[in-house]
C-alpha cells in the first residue's frame, strides 16, 4: 500500500501541476473534445480486457497457458475494437457536430493496441503484489508524458497534446513491463484454458463494461445536446473531482482485490477487512469531499483561472457524489473476489438502469440541473446497492456498515454546516472565506478526532508506518 499510495500521490501531484499549466495554455474546447470521445474509448477497453485481467487474479495458480491464450485474445479484440472505431469515427463526429473528432479520435484509438499488449504483464505484477515496480514506471511515465504535453500545448497544437499524452501514457509502461518481466507468451491458444476463464471474467467484463457506460454516459449526453466547451467545463470538474474523490481509494483498490482473493473462503476475515477499509477511506475522503466542496470557487479560480469558473457548480455537485463513489470499489471488489460475478452482473443491471434513467430524465424534464441530480442518484443507487451485496454475500451487514460510517458522517456533515455558516456571516472576499472555511472544517473535525478517539480514526492511524508517528515517539519520551 505503500509503493501504491506512492504512485498515486506522485501522478496526484504531477496531475495537479499539469492541470494548472495545460488550463492556462489549452481552452475548454480542447478538453471537451478529449471528454466526448472519452466513453468510446473506456467502452472499446473494456471489450480488450473482458474481464479476464480480473480473472487471472481471482484465479489462485494460472498457468503459460492461461496467460498465453488471454494475451492473444486481447490483441485480436484491440484489432476488432480499433477497426469498429474507424469506420464509425465520421458518424460519430457528426454526432456531436465536430469534424475534428474523427481524426481525433482515430489516432486516439491507436492506444487500444498498446492496452492490450500490457494487460497480461502488469496483472502478473498486481497478483504478486509488486507495486514497487508499477509505482515507478507510473511515475515516470507521467513526468515524460507531462512535459511533452506542456510543450506541444505551447506550441499550439491543441487537443492534439491531450491525445499525446493519452498515447505515451500507454506506451511508455507496455515497454518497460515487456522487457522487466521475463514472461513471454507461448504459441498456444486454449479453448478450454479460455473456457474457465470465460466462466468468471465474461461477467466481470459485463459488468465492467455497463458501469463505465452508466458512469460516463453524462458526458455522451452533454456533448450532443450542449456543446464541447460547456462538455470541456464538465470534463475539468470531473477529473478534479476524481482527483479528489479516488486519491485513496484507487490506492486500497489496488491491493485489496488480490488480498481479498486470498481470503475469499474465510467470510469473517473479509467481513473484518472491509470494515477497516471502508472506515479508514471514509475518515479521510468525506472530509476532503467538503472542504473542496466549500472551498470550490477559489480553488478552481486560483488553479485554473477565472476562465473556468464555470465549471464550479458541475464540481460541487460532483464532490456530493463522489462521497458515495469513493466507498463503492471496497464493496464491489469483495462480491469479485468471491466469485459472485454472475451475481454482480445482475444487479449491475439494476443499478445502472435506475442511474441512466435518472441521469436522461433529470435532462430532459430540468436540463443540466436535473442531468446533475441525477448523477447524484447514480452514485448513491450504486453504493447502497453494493453494501446490500457484501451484506447479504460476505457477511458484514447492511445496517452495521452504516452504522460503523454514522459517526463519520454526522461529524463532516456538522463541520460542513458550521464553516458554510461562519463563512456566511463573515462575508469575506473569495480567498479568505476559502481559508476561514476550511480553517473551520479541520478544526471542527480534527478535535471530534483527537478528544474521542474514534473507531475510525484508531484504524486510520494503524495504515500509518510506526516511525512517522510522531505523538507515539513523544510519549514514549514522557513515559521515561
Amino acid at each position: 500500500m505503500v509503493w501504491t499510495a506512492l504512485q498515486k500521490y506522485s501522478f496526484m501531484f504531477i496531475h495537479f501541476i499539469s492541470g494548472i499549466i495545460l488550463a492556462r495554455l489549452l481552452t475548454p474546447f480542447d478538453y471537451g473534445c478529449i471528454g466526448m470521445l472519452f466513453i468510446f474509448m473506456v467502452l472499446a477497453e473494456a471489450f480488450i480486457d473482458g474481464g479476464f485481467g480480473s480473472a487471472l487474479i481471482q484465479k489462485k495458480r494460472p498457468t503459460q497457458e492461461d496467460y498465453s491464450t488471454i494475451f492473444f485474445w486481447n490483441l485480436g479484440m484491440a484489432a476488432l475494437m480499433y477497426t469498429i472505431l474507424f469506420i464509425c469515427a465520421p458518424a460519430i463526429s457528426r454526432f456531436y457536430k465536430i469534424p475534428l473528432l474523427c481524426n481525433v479520435l482515430r489516432v486516439q484509438g491507436l492506444v487500444l493496441f498498446i492496452y492490450a499488449f500490457n494487460i497480461v504483464q502488469k496483472n502478473q505484477l498486481r497478483k504478486k503484489l509488486n507495486f514497487k515496480i508499477l509505482s515507478i514506471v507510473s511515475i515516470s511515465t507521467s513526468i515524460i508524458a507531462l512535459t511533452v504535453t506542456i510543450v506541444m500545448a505551447h506550441k499550439g497544437f491543441g487537443v492534439w497534446a491531450l491525445v499525446a499524452q493519452y498515447l505515451i501514457t500507454a506506451a511508455i509502461p507496455a515497454i518497460v513491463f515487456w522487457f522487466y518481466i521475463k514472461w513471454r507468451p507461448s504459441w498456444t491458444f486454449s479453448w478450454k484454458s479460455f473456457k474457465e476463464l470465460f466462466s468468471f471474467g465474461f461477467y466481470m467484463f459485463l459488468t465492467h463494461l455497463i458501469n463505465e457506460f452508466g458512469q460516463k454516459i453524462q458526458g455522451l449526453l452533454i456533448g450532443r445536446f450542449y456543446n464541447a466547451s460547456i462538455m470541456g467545463y464538465y470534463a475539468k470538474a470531473e477529473g478534479t473531482e476524481k482527483l479528489a474523490s479516488t486519491s485513496i481509494s484507487s490506492i486500497m483498490t489496488q491491493v485489496t482485490f488480490p488480498l481479498y482473493a486470498e481470503v475469499q473462503d474465510n467470510k469473517v476475515a473479509l467481513s473484518n477487512m472491509i470494515k477497516r477499509l471502508t472506515m479508514t477511506l471514509a475518515y479521510v475522503t468525506f472530509p476532503l469531499m467538503f472542504i473542496l466542496l466549500l472551498c470550490a470557487k477559489p480553488i478552481f479560480v486560483l488553479l485554473y483561472s477565472d476562465r473556468w469558473v464555470q465549471s464550479v457548480p458541475y464540481f460541487q455537485v460532483l464532490c456530493f457524489a463522489g462521497l458515495a463513489g469513493c466507498l463503492q470499489a471496497v464493496n464491489l471488489q469483495a462480491i469479485s473476489a468471491i466469485g459472485k460475478s454472475k451475481t454482480m452482473f445482475v444487479w449491475t443491471l439494476l443499478k445502472r438502469a435506475v442511474g441512466i434513467g435518472a441521469v436522461v430524465l433529470g435532462l430532459v424534464f430540468f436540463g443540466m440541473k436535473g442531468l446533475l441530480a441525477g448523477v447524484i442518484i447514480n452514485y448513491w443507487f450504486s453504493y447502497f446497492v453494493n453494501i446490500s451485496l457484501v451484506s447479504k454475500h460476505v457477511g458484514y451487514k447492511f445496517w452495521r456498515q452504516i452504522g460503523d460510517l454514522l459517526p463519520v458522517a454526522i461529524v463532516s456533515f456538522i463541520a460542513a454546516a458550521a464553516s458554510y455558516g461562519v463563512g456566511h456571516l463573515l462575508h469575506l472576499s473569495m480567498y479568505p472565506d476559502g481559508l476561514v472555511k476550511a480553517g473551520v472544517y479541520a478544526i471542527i473535525y480534527l478535535g471530534w478526532s483527537f478528544i474521542f478517539k474514534p473507531e475510525a480514526y484508531t484504524y486510520f492511524l494503524t495504515i500509518i508506518p510506526a516511525k512517522f508517528r510522531v505523538w507515539e515517539r513523544n510519549k514514549k519520551k514522557t513515559q521515561k
